[in-house]
């Protein structure tokens, strides 16, 4: 990992930490970083699911017993 020095505005992060549920700047950050990341990775998901015959949903429901 790599030191920076950045301006924070101290309101959203006070922010971001209650949503989150972090207790200090770094982790409110980290956070918000990983966040980031895994909801730009959902949408990737959802966009592949929703791709025509890209994923066969009868076959998920034969394979799990689904009545």
């Amino acid at each position: 990992m790599s030191k920076t020095s950045v301006e924070i505005d101290r309101d959203i992060a006070r922010q971001a930490a209650e949503i989150l549920g972090t207790t200090t700047l770094r982790d409110t950050i980290d956070a918000s970083l990983r966040e980031i990341v895994h909801a730009r990775l959902r949408l990737e998901l959802v966009d592949l699911l929703a791709q025509r015959d890209r994923f066969d949903f009868d076959a998920a429901d034969e394979a799990w017993g689904s009545d």
